[in-house]
């Protein structure tokens, strides 16, 4: 994904608009546990450290990897666990909002007053 032809801005939409769907696609209804939530914060990272590249040490002069709040300083949107979380607050939101039972499985098998 990092490439030096391509500008990290559109390494970045590349990434929201391919990569992140995929990560949510069903991830929204499922229910997390934390063993998960760190999986998807490690892979999310894994993958801006490659879009961000290396920081040079200014008083050793080395190369190091970016630390974690350096990435999120960097990336300035929600990481993946709080998408996940809102989008599943508003889809509950919607559930609560259809009101009873039978209107849902009515809705479903097409059994509509």
């Amino acid at each position: 994904m990092s490439s030096s032809l391509l500008a990290k801005n559109l390494e970045i939409k590349i990434y929201r608009t391919i990569i992140f769907p995929v990560v949510l696609y069903v991830r929204e209804t499922w229910s997390l546990t934390l063993k998960e939530e760190r999986r998807l914060r490690v892979s999310e990272n894994r993958v801006l450290r490659r879009i961000f590249g290396l920081e040079r040490d200014e008083g050793t002069m080395k190369w190091r990897k970016l630390h974690n709040e350096e990435l999120n300083d960097m990336y300035r949107k929600p990481n993946i666990v709080r998408v996940i979380k809102s989008r599943r607050m508003r889809w509950a939101g919607h559930v609560a909002r259809m009101g009873t039972v039978e209107a849902y499985t009515g809705f479903w098998w097409g059994i509509l007053r």
